[in-house]
């Protein structure tokens, strides 16, 4: 990898300096906010169809209540008027009518307590804490002290997937989904507690799954296993189109991983804790294997949804996260190395959402594509998700580290 300083034409002559386009994106998370904001119900927010309406008898839900509190708090710390109220209506949710007063935490609606959905709800009362919503220090004290109670697994350094709603039955499985959005919650906790541990937690989550599992299979980010860390090969086979654990492997989730990989490197760097050489490494070799076996594998344009353990596409779908997600790994690699490539990665996935997943019908972005790039809904339903694309159109404009909320408090590039 090339030293952090050393930037190449690629890296201050793009897309990303261009003022045009810096007001494109701008203008496209604007519309997305606009979108979402029909989402609202009584007790949080609710899943929109592909009208962006709000079906009939819609039920808030936890994760999406989590990922929208955290978007609006966002778009608050950028001064976008509608946003505040939005961010306190969201902890209003998440710390009464959705959670389990009981026992505690939040069921996702699953019937079960998912490490997934507290992921979500941690990093919705990190990001809402650091812009200074009332409330959010405590939601976010109690979504920490639960996570530390009964997912962190200390010795394993991941997290336990899923418990009952007692917390009793604790499921046989360990998942890269999970963890992976477990690495971005704890890395904004630890900016907004200014509490280490949780680096290094994220820290050990890679380290497991990346440095050990992934880099064993050529940077394929394997998914699926039990306890006792056997790889479940077969998991969900019958199930190609499942919207969390998917049969396979996922490229989406391997330029995901690459970029989280550059912000810890990032966020332990402005810690001045040493960083391991293998991030910026592992985060390249990633993004190779995800464009690799991911990107117009089957002949049209797109990431498709999963792949086989023959790394040959299985399910042949394209989904509007993957996407989001490349864009935002091509632009961390480009902060990084300075390389040509990675600029034209970005203008190529940029060029592939604005042709086909941009809805200029009905607003926000389609979900879900076909294989021949044609909307469909056999993954997902409706139009239920801000966070991905909201967020795709906020990293191309802010650093690595520290965290995109803390980073626009702190006034840093596109918002000083």
């Amino acid at each position: 990898m090339a030293d952090h300083g050393a930037l190449s034409n690629a890296a201050t002559e793009g897309w990303r300096v261009s003022a045009r386009h810096r007001r494109w994106l701008e203008q496209q998370g604007q519309r997305l906010l606009d979108f979402s904001k029909h989402s609202v119900v009584p007790d949080g927010f609710a899943a929109l169809d592909t009208l962006g309406e709000l079906p009939a008898h819609a039920q808030a839900q936890v994760i999406i209540t989590a990922r929208m509190t955290h978007a609006y708090a966002l778009a608050a710390l950028q001064g976008l008027p509608g946003s505040t109220p939005l961010v306190d209506h969201g902890l209003k949710a998440l710390a009464g009518p959705l959670k389990d007063h009981a026992h505690g935490g939040w069921d996702d609606g699953s019937g079960r307590k998912m490490a997934y959905a507290h992921a979500f709800v941690a990093l919705a009362a990190a990001t809402a804490t650091i812009a200074g919503r009332p409330g959010a220090r405590e939601l976010l004290s109690d979504v920490t002290a639960i996570i530390e109670r009964h997912f962190w697994s200390q010795e394993e350094g991941v997290q336990r997937d899923s418990f009952a709603l007692d917390w009793s039955d604790e499921e046989d499985y360990r998942g890269a989904n999970s963890n992976m959005h477990s690495v971005e919650a704890f890395m904004t906790i630890a900016d907004a507690l200014d509490q280490p541990v949780w680096r290094t937690r994220a820290l050990r989550i890679c380290e497991r799954f990346i440095h050990q599992i992934a880099s064993a299979h050529d940077f394929c980010v394997v998914e699926h296993f039990d306890r006792q860390w056997r790889i479940l090969h077969d998991y969900h086979h019958d199930q190609p189109d499942h919207d969390l654990r998917p049969y396979g492997m996922t490229p989406g989730h391997f330029v995901e991983w690459a970029h989280l990989l550059l912000k810890l490197e990032a966020a332990l760097a402005g810690a001045a804790v040493p960083a391991p050489d293998w991030l910026a490494e592992h985060a390249a070799k990633l993004f190779e294997a995800g464009v690799a076996y991911g990107w117009a594998a089957d002949g049209a344009p797109g990431l498709v949804y999963t792949i086989g353990w023959d790394r040959k596409p299985h399910m042949r779908h394209r989904v509007h996260w993957a996407h989001a997600e490349a864009i935002t790994a091509a632009s961390a690699l480009l902060d990084r190395t300075g390389r040509q490539e990675y600029e034209q990665w970005y203008q190529t996935f940029w060029d592939y959402l604005d042709l086909y997943l941009i809805d200029r019908d009905n607003g926000s972005w389609h979900n879900e594509l076909d294989e021949y790039n044609r909307p469909k809904e056999q993954v997902y339903q409706g139009k239920a998700d801000l966070y991905h694309a909201y967020q795709a159109t906020l990293t191309p404009l802010l650093p690595l580290a520290p965290c995109l909320a803390e980073s626009i408090r702190q006034g840093v590039k596109a918002f000083s």
